[in-house]
């Protein structure tokens, strides 16, 4: 009779422990975006935008209450200006955004005020089934731009202004 209990034991502590670990590994998310190089100085993405490969990110995640940080993790962008961040746990009682940290380009490093920072959900009371979610492109600004950059904005529809470029 002991050992039966006893198994019985070891049996229910392997579940509850399974049970914890499927919880646990459904609250993971993975936040991805890019960053890239504003070489119009517009704060826009263009078809003279570049990727910036080797910027740094990084997410935090803050209670809304006092702003204390709870999570808080960088990236380095690939080839192509990508970036995959992996998060554990549920954070639906606070505020997570992405921010650009530094570029490596010298000639295209100037933070964008609106595009500096991107805030993700990362609940699972949102929704969303995917655990994957997507931030905002973010960028940098180039320190000049490129001399193509009113025929394209032209090509866009936005009117140029003589002091525009």
């Amino acid at each position: 009779m002991e050992k039966a209990w006893l198994m019985a034991l070891v049996l229910m502590s392997i579940s509850i422990s399974s049970l914890i670990s499927f919880a646990l590994a459904a609250e993971k998310f993975n936040v991805v975006g890019k960053v890239y190089c504003d070489t119009c100085r517009v704060e826009f993405e263009t078809k003279l935008s570049e990727p910036i490969p080797g910027a740094t990110v990084k997410l935090e995640c803050r209670k809304v209450r006092d702003e204390a940080i709870t999570f808080s993790r960088g990236a380095v962008t690939n080839a192509t200006g990508g970036y995959s961040i992996p998060v554990k746990g549920d954070h639906e009682a606070e505020i997570c955004k992405v921010s650009v940290e530094k570029s490596p380009r010298p000639y295209c490093n100037e933070k964008m005020e609106s595009w500096e920072k991107s805030q993700v959900e990362l609940t699972t009371q949102d929704g969303l089934a995917a655990p994957i979610r997507t931030a905002n492109n973010l960028g940098f600004k180039k320190k000049e731009p490129l001399p193509g950059c009113p025929q394209v904005l032209k090509e866009m529809g936005f009117p140029l202004t003589p002091w525009a470029f």
